[in-house]
């Protein structure tokens, strides 16, 4: 695939910064290997003799598992490490654990960590090519490609359109992934959420705010739906879960004030009747819910193509 255009960085930790063509690079190759994973024969050997290890300091299903299928359709050797029962369980810091990795003659780290920035330093303190999965409240790239394109598959085009976010924002790394991406790419980007699940100066991002679902949704193309993150959340951010959805979560109703064609994401995991209404979740003319999740692993097999690739490329001296 080498006539695609290439995304020029040796890493992907985050949205921030990236300019249209480098997105759409990835968007481009992702777009061919959506096509070949719905095709019989989903394998091909791009990265055979490359090790990929998947890092993950959180629990995941949908992001690890993909990586784990991207790398092995993609002909490589996948290891995830298991980070309970690893050293870094027994007191291991993490440049300590960049150093055992450098030692293995890893092409490819895709890292998930509780903490902002903990990806960044793995990346400085690696030889390989490091992939953001999801770093504390700061970004979660992959995650935003993917809904990028899902969208572009559905709509043709990111330009234009009218996306509303809703819910956690403040405690959601893939609000703010998508929220550069979107801006980066000519949409128009509102954000709903109470005031309490709200970033402070969010309005710096380039977003539009909206407390009132109703109106936060009316007109748009787009609702990307948000899970409330009790787990990141120390006191009491919503009177109750009922209550949340009675004011924030999507249903019907709500539905009924976005665009004729309006689209539903959601980032997954779902919490049915908390913030989106299960029928409408299964909705299959409204829900783009589980084709996300497909084009996850198309996008995580083009990020690590691209990555390995700029991996060998410097390796062999090229700029």
């Amino acid at each position: 695939m080498t006539d695609m255009p290439r995304y020029p960085h040796r890493h992907l930790l985050g949205i921030q910064g990236l300019h249209p063509p480098e997105i759409n690079a990835l968007l481009d190759l992702s777009e061919r290997y959506a096509e070949q994973n719905q095709g019989a024969d989903k394998k091909d050997s791009t990265l055979r003799g490359r090790t990929v290890i998947n890092l993950f300091f959180e629990n995941s299903t949908r992001t690890r598992t993909s990586f784990e299928l991207a790398g092995k359709r993609l002909g490589a050797d996948v290891i995830n490490m298991q980070v309970a029962t690893s050293s870094v369980a027994k007191g291991e810091t993490l440049i300590d654990t960049a150093m055992t990795l450098n030692a293995m003659h890893v092409d490819v780290l895709a890292v998930r960590h509780p903490d902002s920035g903990a990806v960044q330093l793995l990346s400085e303190k690696t030889n390989c090519a490091v992939i953001n999965g999801g770093d504390g409240r700061h970004e979660h790239p992959t995650q935003a490609l993917l809904d990028a394109l899902t969208i572009r598959r559905r709509k043709g085009r990111l330009e234009g359109l009218t996306v509303a976010i809703c819910g956690d924002v403040l405690h959601s790394r893939v609000a703010r992934s998508n929220i550069h991406l979107l801006n980066t790419m000519g949409a128009r980007v509102r954000v709903v959420a109470p005031r309490t699940l709200l970033p402070s100066g969010v309005e710096t991002l380039g977003v539009d705010v909206y407390h009132d679902i109703t109106e936060g949704v009316r007109g748009c193309d787009i609702i990307m739906m948000l899970r409330l993150q009790q787990e990141r959340m120390q006191g009491s951010y919503v009177p109750s879960v009922r209550e949340f959805f009675r004011f924030f979560g999507l249903d019907y109703a709500k539905l009924a004030n976005a665009a004729p064609d309006a689209l539903i994401m959601h980032p997954g995991p779902m919490n049915r009747g908390v913030e989106i209404d299960s029928d409408l979740a299964d909705d299959f003319e409204r829900s783009v819910i589980r084709e996300q999740v497909e084009m996850g692993v198309a996008v995580r097999m083009a990020c690590l193509e691209a990555l390995a690739a700029n991996a060998e490329s410097s390796a062999g001296g090229a700029a």
